[in-house]
């Protein structure tokens, strides 16, 4: 689809904390119990969008349907070189060896995906928590998790004596609708002003049921105001779907959302207005926590 054109300049070096490559099929090949299957979504596309915003850094995250298999994201790190960064998934059979080859390449975190999984059990989310830390720790990363504020909220006290920082993906999956008083979302606030997790300001296409999104300025807002250390920006670019379905074909291609990437970088300059608050969101926090 036709992308909107930025109407701020975004400062030098600004970075897209939240992106994902697929393909090509026959070289990396998909988990055998993933829930999609994407289309290919190259490095020469993603370069094409950061080229159209103005963006200078970029963080690859490793998508579930390559499970612990981080080679598509590995390679593209490889090609984009110092400017991008990445978080990768690892299992019970990834070696201390294929860590220090990961840091290598690049990456900086390991990424816990509960949503995409259907996974809400909090003991689950716990233990995960602490496993992931146990490893990061060791290399001086983070740990980036997408987990219902549900899990948020009865996981604070756990998630705020984390030896490593943690991420939390696309405002923890806070509908716009239900605004800044739904549950757990002001525990997710309270986190983030005492410095204990950074929150990436993406995905508001997923979130709003509004055209163009402007009820998510209720939730940004206050996350924002609580710490700007702590605030992260990413355009989900390729923007996978949703049909994940059980019953579905898993073999047939699930078409990407056709989402506008330059206006979800303007919601931002719409909630970040002033230069000095927006260099923070896109250049110095994004620095600080991947170590550009």
């Amino acid at each position: 689809m036709r992308r909107t054109a930025p109407n701020f300049v975004a400062p030098r070096d600004a970075c897209d904390c939240h992106t994902h490559v697929f393909g090509p099929a026959d070289r990396y090949p998909f988990a055998p119990n993933r829930r999609y299957t994407p289309a290919d979504a190259s490095v020469e596309e993603l370069d094409a969008l950061h080229r159209d915003l103005g963006l200078g850094r970029v963080v690859l995250v490793q998508p579930s349907v390559y499970g612990a298999d981080n080679r598509c994201m590995v390679d593209a790190l490889h090609r984009l070189g110092a400017r991008a960064r990445g978080v990768a998934v690892i299992d019970d059979a990834t070696t201390d060896a294929t860590l220090g080859e990961l840091h290598r390449a690049g990456v900086r975190g390991l990424r816990l995906n509960f949503v995409t999984a259907g996974k809400s059990d909090v003991g689950e989310a716990r233990q995960s928590l602490a496993a992931a830390a146990a490893r990061s720790a060791r290399l001086g990363w983070h740990i980036q998790a997408y987990m219902p504020l549900a899990v948020i909220a009865a996981l604070q006290d756990e998630i705020a004596a984390l030896a490593v920082p943690l991420v939390v993906d696309h405002f923890s999956g806070a509908r716009a609708a239900a605004g800044p008083t739904q549950p757990g979302f002001a525990a997710l606030v309270e986190l983030a002003r005492r410095g204990h997790v950074y929150v990436k300001l993406s995905a508001a296409s997923r979130l709003s049921d509004v055209a163009g999104c402007a009820d998510m300025a209720h939730l940004a807002a206050p996350l924002i105001a609580a710490n700007p250390d702590r605030m992260l920006w990413g355009s989900d670019w390729p923007h996978t779907g949703l049909d994940h379905r059980h019953d579905r074909n898993i073999a047939a291609i699930e078409p990407f959302l056709p989402i506008d990437d330059g206006h979800a970088l303007n919601l931002l300059g719409e909630w970040a207005p002033d230069a000095t608050l927006s260099r923070k969101i896109l250049v110095e926090n994004p620095a600080r926590l991947y170590q550009f």
